[in-house]
């Protein structure tokens, strides 16, 4: 079989920074599962990247004979699949809708998103698909992503048992639980979308959830959290107080109350204590969202719209997001008020006191320290990413 290598499409990488930033598109959870491992599951192969350069030594692409480049944004279905795998080589498989590029079959190892396909025999997708291409894909497909991932993640497998006699379940049957996790005293109500409770995760006594649901491999629901639908807690996660259709990618906490609302969160981000975010403008109107492409705030057309949130970033007690706030990787945020709709990456500071550049050498102390606190190594790979992000950061704002 041909590699499967996952491309950025350059333009939809720009609509999901700042979460790109630092990973390739594939990269993005929304549902159980990553999109990599969406296609991985569908297509029994493990898919490498076609990233941007400084991203490509951490993602790296495999060396094969024939390549099947699949545009990392889309999630896979039956039709789509189908139509991959009967690609023959030498061919481009283009959406009927917009003529955009789904995948190209090659023995070429130079391709790339932008390349001409004129060479290539064109086929034309019809069927419906899912693409994340702005931001609020990823909360506003969550719930759809659960319930289809849950359904081939626990096809012909039989859910582990809820021993606890405290714990209330409603509508059982679309509750899966994987070995080695543990539920106290809880109602998990999984009548309006499935549950997915992760190996070794831990639900909390007093936790309330309401389905669709998912939460991965040592995730924690804090005592007397109210989880509501379309929320997914990606590995090593740990929230409590009030989510309601949220996205966090792994490794981040929002262990105490506080409201996060129609918001991603991606990895190693922490909230303090009774952080709050605003997702419904007062006047109902629509919400604007600032937007890498174009530097400037741009209408959503939505009118719930909360955080979103780079990776390694932190927010101090008490810290007030607007609706619609974007805030770029390793950001240090905190003091009174409001904080700004946008808060660019390696920043440190607050709305009432102004903010300053975060010195690259003290960020990347705290990461090692973060994330050495639950024995895992920051990587030479890992700070060359955060590096190029810092020095393109840099350059924008002539630093």
């Amino acid at each position: 079989m041909s590699s499967v290598i996952l491309f950025d499409d350059p333009s939809v990488r720009a609509q999901l920074l700042p979460f790109t930033f630092t990973r390739p598109v594939a990269e993005i959870r929304c549902g159980i599962m990553t999109l990599a491992e969406k296609w991985e599951q569908w297509l029994t192969s493990t898919p490498s990247y076609l990233t941007q350069r400084y991203l490509q030594p951490r993602y790296p692409r495999a060396a094969s004979d024939a390549y099947l480049y699949i545009d990392g944004s889309l999630c896979p279905n039956q039709e789509l699949v189908e139509a991959l795998l009967g690609l023959p080589t030498e061919a481009v498989l283009r959406s009927a809708k917009d003529r955009k590029i789904l995948a190209v079959h090659t023995t070429s190892a130079n391709w790339v998103p932008d390349a001409d396909t004129e060479s290539l025999t064109e086929y034309i997708f019809v069927s419906d698909y899912l693409s994340i291409q702005q931001l609020w894909d990823i909360y506003a497909e969550n719930g759809a992503q659960i319930v289809a991932d849950y359904d081939r993640l626990t096809a012909n497998r039989r859910s582990a048992p809820i021993a606890d006699s405290f714990t209330v379940c409603y509508a059982a049957e679309n509750i899966f639980i994987e070995e080695g996790a543990t539920v106290r005293a809880a109602i998990l109500n999984a009548e309006g979308g499935p549950i997915y409770i992760g190996r070794q995760a831990t639900v909390s006594e007093g936790a309330t959830i309401q389905g669709p649901f998912a939460m991965g491999e040592g995730a924690v629901v804090a005592q007397g959290a109210k989880i509501r639908p379309n929320t997914t807690l990606g590995p090593y996660c740990k929230v409590g107080g009030e989510v309601n259709n949220s996205v966090l990618f792994g490794y981040s906490n929002k262990a105490h109350d506080g409201y996060l609302g129609n918001s991603v969160l991606g990895e190693w981000c922490n909230l303090g204590a009774n952080t709050n975010n605003s997702n419904l403008k007062n006047d109902y109107s629509h919400v604007k969202l600032y937007n890498y492409a174009t530097q400037q705030l741009e209408d959503t057309g939505l009118t719930f719209c909360g955080l979103f949130m780079g990776d390694y970033t932190k927010a101090g007690i008490s810290t007030m997001f607007n609706t619609g706030t974007v805030v770029g990787v390793n950001v240090n945020v905190f003091g009174a008020g409001f904080q700004p709709k946008h808060i660019p990456s390696f920043t440190w500071g607050g709305q009432a006191d102004g903010f300053t550049p975060y010195r690259f050498e003290k960020a990347v102390a705290v990461i090692r320290e973060t994330m050495g606190r639950r024995q895992i190594n920051f990587d030479k790979e890992q700070e060359n990413v955060l590096r190029a992000v810092f020095e393109e950061g840099a350059q924008r704002m002539g630093t």
